[in-house]
């Protein structure tokens, strides 16, 4: 079970198409022109720009991957919380629904109010028929 993995290549190790382009310039610079030279170097010069800007683009993937990942759990935390609340819902309006059915008189009879009997407002009334 113990393989070896190749290493992964750290900033300091140029990469393969770097390296290439080193010594096809080394070998070349001997014999070639100046604009030669000044291709070669613009071409070393892209190729780890290229590399730079597809590492980065890869941190950025993993950014974005956390992200959605963390925006998910959220989602789910948030449809629980609104399954939570519907469900309480429920459980009033099942609660008050037969309430409904029940009938209360819209009207009182005239010149009798709802009083509590025994209540301060009992002993006023109480007083206005006497008085």
């Amino acid at each position: 079970m113990d393989t070896p993995t190749p290493a992964a290549p750290d900033e300091k190790t140029p990469p393969q198409e770097e390296t290439l382009a080193t010594q096809s310039s080394k070998e070349k610079s001997a014999s070639s022109s100046p604009l030669e030279v000044s291709a070669e170097r613009f071409n070393t010069s892209v190729a780890r720009l290229t590399v730079n800007s597809i590492d980065e683009l890869h941190k950025l993937v993993s950014e974005l991957q956390k992200m959605q990942e963390f925006l998910k759990c959220e989602v789910d935390s948030v449809q629980r919380q609104i399954d939570s609340a519907v469900a309480g819902i429920n459980i009033i309006v099942e609660t008050i629904g037969p309430w409904k059915s029940i009938t209360v008189p819209n009207t009182l009879p005239s010149g009798n109010r709802n009083v509590r009997a025994g209540g301060p407002a009992a002993a006023i009334e109480q007083r206005m028929r006497v008085g």
